[in-house]
């Protein structure tokens, strides 16, 4: 037995979709596609509690009752009680003579025996062939149809009239399909729209009038052909639109940042002393990679600039850069804000938002102060960092991600670890490439570059021409610890080109002494025994290392510290490196 159409369709899923008043025609070509779909019709009518009667002669009746018990309906049972009628009684042609009147009779009395037996719907199926061979007038069969039709229309009546394609002049049932407006056909409930209502096709002129309909929907499609082609044209050239507007914008958008590049100071690194060197160099090695990045270093040195330009030099820079700074987000809020929320996830969330991890999706993320993450919210960062995947809040789904993830502290993570507020685990995952961006101070020949960097980009927004700056200012700046580095000495430039009124700069030395007054008053004296201790241990450094400061036997390794850190408290120590050489 067939249980699905050509097509691959189940047979009940089509059956179940016939509704009241629905006629159908069903096309079939085998009797075994024939009861693949009367069965589970009749089946469903049982189940819902509505009449069901079949129409067929002995033959056909036999085999389907044989049908439906091997698929478990009890026939018996459902005849007995009323739900199930097979027959021909009363309804087969007589000589050879098919009434479709006496036809519509004897279904108005089923219906009438249905109703008396409290049956609410009708579910009428009838194998039509035999029709055809007893009585070969097929008018007298299309008749027949267009009145069910009309029966079918005003009472609670589902109906399929089967027809066996290969039993039927092409010509004939041409005419069957004209008298239903839906038709079964391999797999599918098809609305016809070659259907002629029954008054219509009842009519004493029904051909004349069926070929001004003809015409009259020749017209109406051809119309529509054409308001279709004008409607693709329309697309197409919206399309057009679209997509050279899309350059257009691609095109702006690269200018924009092109723009953003040249005006932020966080698009440029400032600088080629020799502190700086290390950066510039791992910024060129590590770009092209996809490794994670771990910059380190104090307040205002340029963290983020050194993220930015990894980012920008790497294979996801025309992919978004999200910046994330961990610090200034409510623990209760970091992980949302970092993985997104469901719907519902906590009070508050009224819809679905999405976390900064898939707005960076093909580019960089980068967790500004890293140090302050809470613990929960490491713990799902080493799941990203591990397993490349993530979960909302609230959410169950696993969200794969293509992110690279660069991170930044000003903090000790080592002693975090100790004490246990940082993870392990999670510093060996971020540290892949450290690079320790050093403070001003460490790099003094810098600040004239920066300060007339800052000079001109100030000068240029405020509508000024500075064309030089005092001398005093110069060494005063250049004398100056700066201990909020690069941030500090850019608030002082700005300030300084606010107040200018000459073409060349000065910067008031009270907005530098408080904390150098400070320490003069306070601790001069520790100052001067510190660097007497510290010019003991680097003189005792160059003493054993015969005057050199780089390399593996240098003074610097034996001391700890970048060659470049040394260099500049030994020429501000103003200690001779030639004379250890020569001992």
């Amino acid at each position: 037995m067939m249980n699905n159409h050509p097509n691959g369709l189940p047979v009940a899923e089509i059956v179940s979709k016939v509704g009241l008043h629905d006629h159908l025609c069903l096309i079939y070509e085998t009797q075994e596609e024939q009861l693949s779909s009367a069965i589970p019709f009749i089946k469903i009518g049982l189940e819902r509690g509505e009449k069901c009667v079949h129409i067929a002669d002995a033959n056909t009746a036999a085999t389907l009752m044989s049908a439906m018990r091997e698929h478990g309906i009890n026939v018996d049972a459902a005849v007995s009680q009323g739900g199930l009628t097979i027959t021909n009684k009363g309804i087969y042609p007589y000589e050879g003579d098919f009434d479709p009147d006496r036809w519509i009779k004897i279904i108005e009395g089923v219906i009438t025996e249905a109703k008396s037996a409290a049956f609410s719907t009708l579910r009428l199926t009838a194998e039509m062939t035999w029709v055809v061979r007893t009585d070969p007038r097929p008018e007298r069969l299309i008749e027949f149809e267009a009145k069910f039709n009309h029966l079918a229309g005003n009472h609670d009546i589902l109906g399929i009239c089967y027809y066996d394609e290969r039993a039927f002049h092409p010509e004939v049932m041409l005419d069957i399909l004209r008298t239903h407006p839906k038709v079964v056909y391999h797999g599918s409930i098809c609305k016809n729209p070659y259907y002629v209502p029954p008054e219509e096709f009842l009519h004493p002129q029904h051909k004349e009038r069926e070929v001004q309909r003809m015409l009259a929907r020749m017209r109406e499609d051809t119309e529509n052909i054409e308001k279709l082609q004008q409607s693709e044209q329309r697309i197409r050239r919206a399309y057009e639109e679209i997509k050279v507007l899309k350059d257009q914008l691609y095109t702006e958008n690269l200018a924009l940042r092109e723009e953003i590049d040249r005006a932020s100071m966080f698009e440029e690194i400032i600088g080629s002393s020799a502190a700086l060197q290390p950066v510039l160099s791992g910024i060129s090695r590590v770009a092209p990679t996809d490794s994670t990045v771990l910059i380190t270093g104090e307040t205002g040195t340029g963290k983020e600039l050194v993220a930015r330009a990894i980012h920008k030099h790497s294979q996801r820079g025309a992919h978004a850069f999200v910046s994330v700074n961990c610090a200034a987000i409510p623990a209760s809020l970091i992980a949302s804000e970092l993985f997104g929320h469901e719907r519902g996830a906590f009070t508050g969330a009224q819809q679905r938002r999405l976390g900064r991890f898939e707005l960076a999706e093909r580019g960089t993320i980068f967790l500004d102060e890293i140090g302050d993450l809470p613990s929960e919210t490491q713990i799902a960062l080493l799941r990203v960092l591990q397993e490349r995947e993530f979960e909302r809040v609230g959410g169950t789904q696993l969200i794969p991600t293509d992110v690279r993830v660069i991170a930044a502290t000003n903090r000790d993570l080592k002693a975090a670890i100790a004490t246990g507020s940082f993870r392990t685990d999670l510093f060996y995952r971020l540290n892949v490439f450290p690079i320790r961006v050093p403070p001003l101070r460490e790099r003094p020949e810098d600040i004239a570059t920066l300060v007339e960097y800052f000079i001109n980009r100030y000068a240029s927004k405020a509508g000024k021409r500075i064309t030089s700056i005092e001398k005093r200012t110069l060494e005063l700046l250049q004398s100056y610890r700066w201990p909020g580095n690069i941030r500090e000495l850019q608030n002082v430039i700005e300030r300084s080109v606010i107040l200018c009124d000459s073409t060349t700069l000065s910067v008031d030395e009270r907005w530098l002494s408080t904390e150098t007054s400070h320490l003069k008053r306070t601790s001069r004296a520790l100052t001067e025994q510190v660097g007497d201790h510290e010019r003991r241990i680097i003189e005792a450094a160059l003493s054993q290392s015969r005057g050199r400061v780089a390399g593996p036997s240098g003074a610097a390794a034996r001391l700890g510290i970048p060659p470049s850190t040394l260099e500049n408290k030994i020429r501000a120590l103003g200690i001779s490196k030639n004379r250890f050489r020569a001992s």
